[in-house]
């Protein structure tokens, strides 16, 4: 179906009717069919924005090209063709040319990955389909949707507003206006060049609902909307305005630079890549050593040398294995429900010391239910047996005065008391959430009259607040749901006075059959006690009910209500609606705990991270739910408890010097407003902690910025909330927190690992370059230990799939039993500093006895034996040298593959990798295969040693070594030695160094 476009441009001057019947071809009431929406969205394309630019494949590939490997490769490259050294040169250029290949590919494979988690966190919204409610992406939308939009809402498309309450937007990003704007539907324009910001019917893609709810239609999408034709004119042109040509041009050279040398990524990224540049420092220094040691009298063969020493200090392969290991971390946390929007978070989360989360839906379930009333009168209503939370038929009300014997009344409305049935339709009309049993049209209708309880699976579903929802479904137990009340009654809608978290109530005014006017209000007993018209003993009964209901775990509400003659000011006015309430009751509403929390909380406390509770809820009712989770100890001390639990008015009222002379900060905070989240935040970094901080409203976004890593929830979270978060949760769940730790604390582990076995190559080989400077021939010249190809072999292809192995460990089954790692040290801890060069040493000191043992052995020292010119090529006095020249390769080979399985733990022996999983006689060959692609590497690593040293030509032309016998026994020799060392290293630090422990206490 073709929809004309034209007249959509100017959608602010067209009458609704004319809009819904010809223009969009949709219904206002129902939405389009599912059908519709995909032949429309086949036909126009998704909702999306392109960028100014996309995935660049030049700017991936000019970062594989210029780095300071690939310039020291060249380098050698162009000295061996200056010095006719064709082979060396040849094979050199084949390994630029794959190195650039494979770091091409990898980086390019890690931006699309990245770029599609993004599209996982991607902003939904709530449209009409087929005349129900469903949540769709954003991109899914099509011209003609009806989206249903509230508080916190990102608008996704260009909109006509169709209905609107107390509607106002944020456009600052397409207007420059800072202040909200009010939205009107029924405004119609009759000038198409108005002002955007002038356009009152009209919400724009990116502006967010700072106020009230409403429906509106789609109109433009993707670039068609006002900020795709924005981007279109951008795209490819920064703004360079009031720029001198030489500040722009310094600029971009900047921006290349940084980009070249790696300074634009993640803080882990910059600070190895600044240290990549340390090490090419290095690099310089050891050549100027290598000119030196011969009196600056550079021939060709100390040149080489030189370079050798160069290379020989670079981890060539470390950004490509960090790059693969972070996309593989962020794809494992994809998987455990954790969408990793920055991939700063996905460094810093496996070093939290302190989670600041939410109660509802995320400790919880987030599926309420109205467990118990209390009328004024005294009278109480319990809800039990509820199997459904959503289903009006499930479980059974059990009524009964307060103090004695209870009986089963009946749901009919007849049977209910005066002061219930008011009650009972004040939670129904105050309330914006729609109930249905699953029928197209049966929204908010009651199917069955029984109150039989149920385990079938139930078709009933919602939307809307869970709170709402809770109070609904009580409502609708007796028949009297929104809609049912509404048509009786004659009741018309007035005005409302959304739900506010600085108010923490909510109220609705409808005008009844005799013209006065009905207000409505529900909300915190806090909130409302100000408000009642009731005596103070009233009042005071009311604070000790919701006291004891609170108590059992329940969240507290008030209901309360007026009737009074009709007044424009209760209709404009929050404050003349909200006095004089006359109280109606308590609802009592259980959220039960997720099944998994209370181990996750206890996992959370082993690993020793402190978890602390910030709830709106009422203190007793967030103390009875951090005991049932496991945040405080059931046997907590009474003076420990006072700090413990607090309230937040009590936590704001303390001064910053307050606070940070308490003993510890609360573990539970009720009646938290998000100002209390922020204080929390800025609290917990004055003491050095690292923390999470969860959210899911508009006003979470400050906490969530401020924190070190902020989580927003997926489902049912605000999109300025996930817009402002590091991390989004898909299941809402707090299980999914401690699972994104894990992953952090597995990946900040194996960068170390793979960190230190890279080190470990790079000094073990300057260690043996250098000192080999004196063993000389018989022309005086120093003998290459190991040739440049097969020091380019070692680093690119033993290395480089070992540390990617490493990579991909899995999490040690005592991950969660440490101690958070610090992060301001980051990964160069002193231990990590302090094994490399023991390891380093013991590797270049074992392979440098290899090369002495095989050169002079039972000769002696005499240089006539190394030969002469047997750096360049193979002559007839050059057996010894290319004998030990194969030793010391081989040696280092497998070295370097013993060093894998060894750095698998930094104190744990080879022989007890594992004592949780694996223990007997067998636990080595356990370890060793636990890791499949780590086991392939190394044995693969191992095989392919054999063919470079015997193959002809290969060896002798390409790597200058030959085929040895009898010096295997040295290799051998070494690897026990090795092992030994290590082994012996590890038990001294096992012996010496101080035990980890846990503090949980922040």
């Amino acid at each position: 179906m073709g929809i004309p476009s034209t007249d959509l441009v100017s959608a602010h001057t067209v009458q609704l009717e004319r809009l819904e019947q010809e223009l969009l071809k949709t219904n206002f009431r129902n939405g389009l069919s599912n059908a519709e929406a995909a032949h429309r969205l086949q036909q126009d394309g998704p909702n999306t924005v392109e960028g100014a630019k996309g995935l660049s494949v030049w700017k991936i590939l000019l970062r594989q090209v210029s780095n300071s490997l690939t310039c020291v490769l060249i380098a050698v490259m162009a000295i061996s063709y200056a010095i006719k050294d064709y082979i060396e040169g040849s094979v050199i250029a084949a390994v630029i040319l794959l190195n650039i290949v494979v770091g091409f590919w990898q980086d390019f494979n890690a931006e699309k990955s990245i770029r599609a988690l993004y599209a996982l966190s991607a902003p939904t919204c709530k449209v009409m389909r087929d005349g129900g409610a469903t949540t769709i992406k954003a991109e899914d939308l099509v011209r003609g949707d009806v989206v249903m939009l509230s508080v916190g809402d990102i608008i996704p498309a260009d909109l006509r507003l169709i209905d609107g309450l107390n509607l106002t937007t944020d456009e600052a990003l397409l207007t420059g206006e800072s202040m909200p704007i009010s939205k009107h539907p029924e405004v119609v324009l009759t000038e198409a060049d108005v002002p955007l910001g002038d356009r009152v019917n009209m919400l724009y893609s990116a502006s967010t609902i700072t106020r009230g709810r409403g429906s509106a239609v789609v109109v433009a999408t993707g670039m068609g909307t006002e900020v795709g034709k924005i981007a279109e004119m951008l795209r490819g042109k920064p703004s360079t305005e009031g720029l001198s040509q030489a500040t722009q041009l310094l600029n971009r050279v900047k921006a290349t630079v940084n980009s070249i040398l790696g300074f634009d990524g993640t803080p882990l990224q910059v600070k190895l890549s600044k240290f990549a540049l340390l090490l090419f420092a290095l690099a310089i220094l050891l050549v100027i050593i290598v000119f030196s040691a011969s009196r600056f009298n550079i021939s060709d063969e100390v040149l080489i040398y030189g370079i050798c020493v160069g290379v020989a200090v670079i981890p060539e392969s470390l950004i490509a294995v960090l790059t693969i290991s972070m996309s593989i971390g962020t794809k494992a946390m994809a998987r455990g429900n954790v969408i990793v929007r920055k991939l700063a978070a996905l460094e810093a989360v496996g070093g939290v010391t302190n989670i600041c989360t939410d109660k509802t839906g995320t400790l919880t379930q987030g599926k309420m239910i109205t467990r118990k009333i209390w009328l004024r009168d005294g009278s109480m209503a319990t809800v039990e047996d509820c199997t459904h939370p959503f289903d009006p038929t499930s479980g059974k009300v059990v009524w009964g005065p307060s103090d004695g014997e209870t009986t089963e009344k009946s749901k009919l409305i007849s049977r209910l008391p005066d002061g219930a049935k008011a009650f009972v339709e004040c939670i129904s009309l105050c309330n914006n959430s729609t109930i249905t049993d699953g029928k197209v049209g049966a929204a908010d209708e009651l199917a069955e009259t029984s109150t039989t309880s149920t385990n079938a699976p139930s078709k009933w579903t919602a939307t809307g607040e869970p709170t709402e929802i809770a109070l609904h479904v009580f409502a609708m137990r007796f028949g009297l749901s929104k809609n049912t009340i509404v048509q009786s009654s004659s009741s018309k809608f007035v005005a409302e006075f959304p739900f506010d978290s600085t108010c923490k109530r909510m109220t609705v005014v409808y005008k009844n059959s005799d013209g006065d006017f009905v207000v409505y209000t529900k909300g915190a007993l806090e909130a409302i006690l100000p408000l009642l018209d009731a005596s103070t003993e009233l009042k005071a009964e009311l604070t000790q009910r919701a006291e004891s209901i609170a108590a059992e775990g329940l969240r507290v509400l008030c209901i309360a209500q007026k009737v009074v003659p009709a007044d424009d000011k209760i209709r404009s006015e929050r404050e003349a609606a909200e006095c004089d309430l006359l109280p109606l009751g308590l609802a009592g509403l259980y959220d039960p705990p997720r099944p998994e929390t209370l181990v996750a909380v206890r996992e959370s406390k082993q690993a020793g991270i402190t978890v602390h509770m910030l709830t709106g809820d009422h203190i007793k009712t967030a103390t009875a739910i951090a005991h049932e989770v496991g945040i405080l100890s059931t046997g907590i001390a009474s003076g420990a408890a006072a700090e413990a639990i607090m309230p937040a008015s009590s936590f704001d009222a303390l001064s910053d010097g307050e606070i940070d002379k308490l003993e510890r900060l609360p573990l539970v905070l009720a009646r938290c407003s998000p100002s209390t989240k922020v204080r929390m935040v800025e609290a917990l970094h004055r003491r050095g902690a690292f923390c999470v901080m969860t959210g899911d409203g508009v006003n979470d976004s400050p906490a969530l910025k401020k924190a070190d890593v902020g989580i927003a929830m997926g489902l049912n979270g605000s999109d300025v909330a996930k817009e402002a978060a590091d991390m989004v949760l898909t299941d809402d769940n707090f299980a999914s927190i401690i699972t994104a730790i894990r992953e952090g604390r597995r990946l900040f582990h194996n960068i170390q690992k793979f960190l230190l076995h890279l080190l470990v190559s790079n000094i073990a080989q300057v260690i043996l370059l250098l000192i080999a400077l004196a063993f000389k021939d018989a022309g005086g010249h120093s003998v290459f230990p190991l040739s440049p190809l097969e020091i380019l072999w070692a680093n690119l292809i033993t290395s480089s799939f070992l540390a990617v192995g490493l990579g991909l460990e899995e999490a040690q089954p005592d991950i969660m039993l440490r101690p958070p790692h610090s992060l301001r040290a980051g990964v160069f801890t002193w231990e990590l500093i302090i094994d490399k060069m023991a390891y380093g040493t013991f590797m270049g000191s074992l392979c440098l006895a290899a090369f002495a043992t095989t050169s002079y052995g039972a000769w002696g020292p005499n240089p006539e034996i190394l030969g002469d010119g047997c750096n360049a090529e193979y002559n007839s006095t050059c057996a010894v040298a290319f004998r030990a020249r194969a030793t010391t390769f081989a040696t280092l080979s497998f070295l370097l593959l013993i060093t894998a399985w060894e750095v698998k733990h930094f104190t744990r022996s080879l022989f007890n990798m594992n004592p949780e999983l694996y223990t007997g006689p067998f636990s080595v060959f356990k370890t060793v295969t636990q890791n499949k692609f780590l086991l392939y590497a190394v044995l693969a690593g191992f095989v392919i040693t054999f063919p470079v040293i015997y193959l002809p030509f290969v060896n002798d032309t390409i790597f200058k070594h030959h085929g040895i016998s009898w010096e295997w026994g040295v290799v051998f020799a070494c690897v026990v030695v090795y092992i030994a060392l290590v082994e012996t290293w590890k038990a001294g630090k096992r012996r010496f160094r101080k035990e980890e422990t846990t503090v949980v206490t922040v």
